[in-house]
């Protein structure tokens, strides 16, 4: 009897040390995991936010390539590919607008405007593959097509009031190398890429660190685009909580421009509002705005031969001067504008949120490169001055 006692005493001693044995590995499973998550949630909380904001057309997306190309491994040789298609049909979808633009006007001015009889044969071609949906792969006939046709008169003066149009901004880029866009091996340059246009919807994310040259930052970020069109602009919401800081991309040229979905509402007025908007968003009470008045350059083109006063908005800008002047001058006007937008828009319990202006082109890599690092080196000393550091 004594013996069974005993035998069953060393099964039972047996079977707990079995038990404790498979206690402790799911304990050091739990505990593996909960340092697992302890150091992502650590993680998590070390990257800044960025969400990338603007009307559509401001040059957002193009910002957002460039940080791409700046601070990550850039574009593989599949993603160039991809871009062909892109850039093919911006080509097909800018000579139809020109084409079709000059028609228009020709109805006023047939002087002017009215494509040469040589060249309507080509310009009514061009125009119905302008038209569809699928566009074919640019060859070299099809280039030397809209090659003739760009170079003919009517269509360079349409050009000209390009404002009035949709016409793109790459137009005049891609019609410079219409040639090099239809080599049978052709593969997109990240300059290419750059001036491709392609409307953002939904959302796309990129996460990049450091910014600026000194690797031991430790700053990680994730920037968010989303589309800019006011369809688009629902989908912002869900972003909106957590955001480290605000980039506002203002197209600072668009200002005698309409939106390509509202011909009857002016580009710098529906950004006015917009900014207006998102200045007042409960969610961004303490975070920090970075304005991004973009597309500089082809505003100092611009903005001597089309007064900014043709904006309601800046209706009461007068020249004081001509060149680069006169340039600084209107720029520092619509600077001012913006800034006395922000603090009309800012309640006296967000005055403490950073707000920063930067002239920016976004095609210019090193004139973004230097923005970012000016931007990363803001938001470090925001967070050292929170954290009581300084």
């Amino acid at each position: 009897m004594l013996s069974i006692v005993i035998e069953n005493m060393g099964l039972l001693c047996s079977r707990n040390k079995h038990y404790n044995e498979a206690d402790n590995e799911e304990n050091a499973q739990t505990a593996e995991i909960e340092r697992r998550i302890e150091q992502e949630t650590k993680a998590e909380k070390h990257i800044q936010k960025l969400l990338l904001l603007g009307a559509g057309e401001s040059g957002k997306s193009t910002i957002f390539k460039q940080i791409k190309l700046l601070f990550q491994t850039g574009f593989d040789e599949a993603e160039l590919q991809s871009y062909i298609s892109v850039i093919h049909a911006n080509v097909y979808q800018t000579i139809k607008i020109l084409y079709d633009g000059s028609k228009e006007l020709a109805q006023n001015n047939r002087e002017t405007y009215e494509i040469s009889s040589e060249n309507k044969e080509i310009g009514e071609k061009l125009s119905k593959i302008g038209g569809r949906l699928d566009y074919p792969r640019l060859t070299k006939e099809l280039a030397q097509d809209i090659e003739t046709l760009w170079k003919d008169a009517a269509i360079q003066e349409t050009y000209a009031r390009g404002n009035e149009l949709q016409v793109p901004d790459c137009a005049n880029y891609f019609m410079e190398n219409l040639q090099r866009l239809a080599d049978a091996n052709y593969i997109p340059t990240k300059e290419d890429v750059l001036y491709a246009r392609v409307r953002t919807t939904g959302v796309v994310e990129i996460q990049f660190s450091p910014v600026g040259e000194n690797k031991k930052s430790g700053e990680v970020y994730r920037l968010f685009d989303v589309g800019g069109q006011r369809n688009e602009r629902r989908k912002w919401i869900h972003l909106f909580e957590d955001v480290t800081a605000v980039i506002f991309c203002a197209a600072v040229s668009e200002y005698d421009q309409t939106l390509f979905e509202d011909e009857s509402k002016n580009r710098m007025m529906e950004t006015k509002e917009l900014f207006d908007w998102v200045l007042k968003q409960p969610c961004f009470e303490k975070t920090s705005f970075m304005l991004f008045l973009n597309k500089f350059d082809i505003f100092e083109k611009k903005v001597l031969n089309v007064p900014l006063n043709v904006c309601d908005w800046f209706k009461d800008y007068q020249p004081v001067s001509t060149g680069k002047q006169e340039i600084e001058h209107a720029y520092e006007f619509v600077k001012k504008k913006f800034e006395e937008l922000y603090f009309q828009s800012t309640t006296p319990d967000r005055v403490d949120r950073v707000f920063k202006i930067y002239r920016t082109t976004a095609l210019d890599q090193k004139l973004v490169k230097k923005t970012f690092k000016l931007v990363d080196e803001t938001l470090r000393r925001r967070n050292l001055f929170e954290a009581g550091l300084l």
